[in-house]
């Protein structure tokens, strides 16, 4: 096990580190980005469904998850429950059309990367994962075919997390999480001049800005599982987070450039500093809003569950002058998942596909965004896989998992996205504090 974690953070710091971009949507350019985090692999292959728990995944919604019942098989004997490590990675494509024009993005990124570790009736998780991302690069034409507006940005907020988890009875278990969120957005703007005669001016004017985030936020979470009959399992989950604040150390700068009118990239002669501290935007506050979600699910053990989560998130609240712009509001968000799993046989011991998960679920999302009146609402429709991998009796698995959906609109000129996002995660267990018996 802790040679596969070696391997595997190596290989997630190498792809990080050639994946820059987490995505290429235009909406990324409002706020603070595009959420990035949306669950793990299992959660999102279930159309975003994170109210089932049990030994052998880690779920990074839920802190309750943490701690759990311990594991009845030969490795374990009902001793404890795994050493839980899990790390993922996301591709995404997108078709991107308005009235006028169409285009194609792509993107790729890594998605979390955790561990979860048994402590008796205590579990104890942390992790690393990216929360928002920024990256879109738009522009406008006239009814010329000429460039008006040219607008670029990157970066995102990161989250570091730690976290504990109880297991109160047999039943309920309770959990909370502590995060420390990091990141920078940066972005740049040009507002393209022309002469009376139609060229380009020599000389254009780039606003470039820059914002510097860290803060704290926490999140707490229970979690229910009981027997109701002789076959059939409730599981129920809640979580809340409060409103949080994060810092932002903001540096804004103008640069005379100039725009190459053959391949319109720009090249910068000089560069001045705008005096935020005067208009106290040096240093502002930015809030990240309250989010509540809740959710039951009905259930045969290690066989099949359905169920259903309602998500609210308080995004009227968001705020922070800096990014401010006179088209953009925003509203309460708010998302209702529905989903579930099917195994056919787990203990099979021929078909390697009795003992594959097969996933799937879909969602709908009012996002919270409202961009010239229009309020931005998200559907999305997933599918995946959970194959087992390595010793049998560890229940380690790779889950893949497929994303369709739909974002946006075109009504004001505005974009509506297609995408497809192709998840994969690996979720490895093993024994790392085994009680040595004498007989």
């Amino acid at each position: 096990m802790i040679k596969r974690f070696i391997v595997i953070c190596i290989a997630i710091i190498s792809y990080s580190t050639f994946a820059q971009q987490g995505t290429s949507s235009p909406y990324s350019f409002y706020g603070i980005g595009s959420l990035k985090f949306k669950g793990t692999v299992e959660n999102r292959s279930m159309g975003g469904l994170s109210i089932f728990m049990d030994s052998i995944h880690v779920n990074l919604r839920n802190p309750a998850s943490y701690a759990g019942k311990n594991v009845l098989s030969a490795p374990f004997r009902g001793e404890s429950r795994p050493v839980k490590f899990t790390a993922a990675g996301t591709v995404s494509s997108l078709s991107l059309k308005s009235n006028t024009s169409e285009a194609q993005g792509n993107s790729s990124s890594f998605d979390y990367l955790a561990l979860s570790v048994p402590i008796g009736k205590f579990g104890f998780g942390f992790g690393l994962l990216p929360y928002t991302s920024v990256g879109y690069k738009l522009e406008d034409y006239n009814d010329d075919g000429d460039l008006e507006n040219r607008y670029r940005g990157d970066g995102g907020v990161n989250k570091v997390f730690a976290g504990l988890g109880y297991q109160i009875s047999e039943s309920l278990s309770a959990g909370v999480d502590f995060s420390y969120n990091f990141g920078n957005i940066r972005n740049t703007a040009i507002a393209v001049e022309y002469t009376s005669e139609g060229e380009l001016v020599q000389y254009q004017t780039r606003e470039n800005n820059r914002s510097d985030l860290s803060g704290l936020n926490v999140n707490f979470g229970l979690s229910y599982k009981s027997m109701i009959s002789e076959n059939l399992e409730l599981s129920a989950g809640f979580t809340y987070a409060p409103e949080s604040k994060l810092s932002s150390e903001n540096e804004r700068s103008y640069s005379t450039v100039t725009i190459n009118s053959v391949n319109e990239n720009a090249v910068v002669y000089n560069t001045i500093e705008d005096d935020l501290e005067s208009r106290n935007l040096k240093n502002t506050k930015l809030v990240l809003p309250a989010r509540l979600s809740f959710g039951a699910g009905l259930g045969k053990p290690k066989s099949w569950f359905v169920g259903t989560e309602y998500t609210f998130q308080n995004t009227s609240n968001f705020s922070n002058p800096i990014f401010s712009n006179s088209i953009t509001t925003f509203e309460n968000a708010s998302q209702i998942a529905v989903g579930g799993f099917y195994i056919p046989d787990y203990s099979a011991f021929s078909g390697y596909f009795k003992r594959v998960v097969y996933r799937a679920g879909f969602n709908f999302a009012d996002t919270g965004l409202v961009i010239k009146n229009e309020s931005i609402k998200e559907f999305g429709i997933s599918f995946g896989l959970g194959l087992p991998v390595g010793n049998r009796s560890l229940f380690s698995n790779a889950n893949l998992g497929f994303e369709f959906g739909q974002r946006g609109t075109t009504n004001q000129n505005l974009i509506k996205e297609n995408f497809v996002n192709f998840n994969l995660s690996l979720s490895l267990n093993a024994r790392w504090f085994e009680d040595r018996k004498y007989y």
